[in-house]
């Protein structure tokens, strides 16, 4: 092989780093076609090689091994020779254009043996390794190992007397690229990553440093580079960068998306309009194809649709493989791929009432990761929450209901559990706040007051507080571990009626038709042990307007009466403090004090029987 100075001009494939070779302490010579054509210093002085081509026999010893050992080694390998009668051991390695051979004497020295551990570390190294001249125009490379031609696809020839620039391409970033040459300009390491190109115009991404090398002096004689290809972690953390710019930008407006649709459960009129509203807005966001919001149909065994916009999707088996289907049974979110889309189905309850799911179909093949998965859960909690809302308040409002009776033993509540204790008998009059922000109901009570009482003190968690008392009963407010009139008020359903006798109460309860009259009785049951439903029945609800009852309280009082309850409520006597008195009424009607409060007092009591039921 031909030396690899500035001046060589031999057409012959240029040696490894002749530059480098020429400094190291072990010879090396070159072969081709059976001849040595290249010599380094070390070699030239230990077997006295002439400058031109010559036969290897005339000088180094043993050279038949060698040969057999030249012969015997694969391509692009290297192999170890022992030379009988030689102080050298060889170290052959092989190309396709003949042999590199590194004599070693076994009387080096300690220094000389690192140093050249040392250089067969640099050309062995599983990273890429280059050196470069910057003494030479435009610091060409003059070395590069094994690794490097590896990693880059450009071998010895293509790369030496060239600039490390080669690997450089349309990608590559100018800023990065200015870092490192500001790092050469000012004598100083450097490490960045940077897109390059293989020979084949194939990118990857390599990790390079680049270093200067000192001489004793301190002087800059050569920068050797260091390039190791990080392609695959690269383009994961690009991946995981870009997924998480997407997924910030996805919760960010899904955070926003939960904001708006609690302002349209505030804002809806109607169970209809609030889910329409739900669906339009979740459509609205680029990162959803659509929504809809369906309600099991037990009849059918199929999930309905009540509401979508975006998408049109089928009534749905309640046992399909869907996740819609999967997720009213365990009431958890269920995320699930069908015919190529994401579908992630989320359960409307509310205080353990089902009032259907909610479906947001993902644009494209994206997941939905834990975060957007709890805001979706929430935006879910907010729609039962006013599905439930509208539900109680169409209590008050429909007369359209499902009459429905049960049956329940449970002790839990309290005047189930006195009955059993007693021979009492109780009968639910109306619900009261208490002053501490809880409730209690007001029964009429048949049966021994002072067995009642001594019952309610032995039992833990019943409040027992006796309002009025007569010869045959009594009228007691009751609070237990339980108030299953409370319970059901906040699912949407009034209790018309309960009688409570040994130790079972028959509840009447009004559910309104458009509400989920199956989930609400079942989750009572489930509340409530030894629940059985006694009957089932749609009916239009009794009752009075505002106008009949009027009609009909006016028809009760006496001319006088209502006169003393008109003037008392137009002149103020109701409020505190009071512009006028009872004196001044009566005279304005003409009669007494007394009999004025007499009148006001037998019309404010027919009032109040009216409202409340004779008890």
């Amino acid at each position: 092989m031909s030396d690899i100075d500035a001046e060589s001009t031999s057409e012959e494939r240029p040696s490894p780093s002749a530059a480098a070779l020429e400094q190291l302490v072990d010879p090396v010579v070159a072969v081709a076609d059976g001849r040595v054509t290249y010599a380094n210093e070390a070699a030239r002085k230990a077997f006295g090689v002439p400058d031109e081509a010559t036969e290897p026999a005339e000088f180094v010893a043993g050279w038949d091994v060698l040969g057999e050992a030249i012969d015997e080694t694969t391509v692009g390998t290297a192999r170890r020779v022992e030379l009988q009668g030689s102080e050298y051991d060889a170290r052959v390695h092989r190309d396709d254009d003949g042999a590199t051979i590194v004599f070693r004497s076994d009387r080096e020295t300690e220094a000389t043996s690192d140093r050249v551990v040392k250089e067969r570390a640099i050309n062995e190294a599983p990273v890429g390794i280059t050196i470069s001249d910057p003494d030479r125009e435009d610091n060409p490379l003059v070395y590069i190992n094994d690794a490097y031609q590896e990693i880059t696809g450009y071998s010895y020839d293509d790369v030496v007397g060239r600039n490390c620039r080669l690997l450089q391409g349309p990608d590559s970033d100018e800023e990065t690229i200015a870092e490192m040459a500001a790092a050469i300009d000012e004598d100083r390491p450097v490490t960045v990553e940077i897109r390059n190109y293989r020979k084949d115009g194939t990118e990857f991404w390599n990790e390079v440093t680049i270093a200067p090398v000192r001489n004793d002096a301190g002087e800059v004689t050569n920068y050797v580079g260091f390039q190791n290809d990080i392609t695959a972690r690269k383009e994961a953390e690009l991946a995981l960068e870009r997924r998480t710019e997407e997924l910030e930008y996805i919760l960010d407006r899904v955070e926003g998306l939960v904001q708006d649709v609690t302002s349209a459960v505030a804002g809806s009129t109607d169970r209809a309009e609030l889910e329409t509203v739900v669906c339009d807005r979740i459509a609205a966001e680029d990162a959803y194809e659509g929504a809809w919001i369906g309600e099991r149909n037990p009849a059918t065994r199929t999930i309905e649709v009540r509401a979508s916009t975006g998408v049109s999707p089928d009534p749905i088996a309640t046992d399909a493989d869907h996740p819609a289907a999967a997720t009213l049974p365990n009431e958890v979110v269920a995320v699930d791929t069908v015919d190529g889309t994401t579908l992630a189905s989320f359960p409307l309850f509310y205080n353990d009432i089902e009032y259907g799911v909610l479906t947001v179909h993902v644009d494209g093949d994206r997941e939905v990761d834990d975060r957007e998965s709890v805001i979706l859960s929430a935006l879910a909690r907010a729609v039962a929450s006013g599905i439930n809302a509208r539900e109680t308040s169409r209590v008050l409002e429909t007369d359209a209901v499902v009459a429905v009776e049960l049956e329940i033993e449970d002790e839990t509540i309290a005047p189930v559990a006195l009955s059993a204790d007693t021979d009492c008998r109780f009968e639910y009059r109306r619900s009261v706040h208490r002053s501490d922000a809880g409730t209690a109901s007001l029964f009429s009570v048949t049966g021994d007051v002072d067995e009642l009482t001594d019952a309610a003190a032995a039992r833990d968690g019943v409040d027992c507080r006796v309002i009025v008392e007569r010869d045959d009963g009594c009228l007691v407010e009751l609070s237990g571990e339980d108030d299953p009139v409370s319970w059901l008020s906040e699912r949407g359903v009034r209790t018309t009626a309960i009688e409570v006798d040994d130790g079972s109460a028959t509840l009447s309860l009004e559910i309104p038709r458009s509400a989920n009259v199956r989930s609400i009785v079942e989750t009572a049951a489930d509340r409530y042990t030894r629940t059985d439903v006694r009957s089932f029945q749609p009916r239009d609800r009794d009752g009075r307007s505002q106008q009949e009852f009027a009609a009909v309280l006016e028809s009760e009082l006496t001319d006088r009466q209502f006169a003393a309850l008109q003037r008392a409520y137009l002149g103020g006597y109701f409020e505190w403090p009071r512009p006028t008195t009872g004196e001044e009424l009566a005279q304005s009607m003409g009669v007494s004090r007394p009999t004025f409060h007499e009148h006001l007092r037998s019309a404010e009591e027919k009032l109040c029987r009216a409202f409340f039921e004779d008890w």
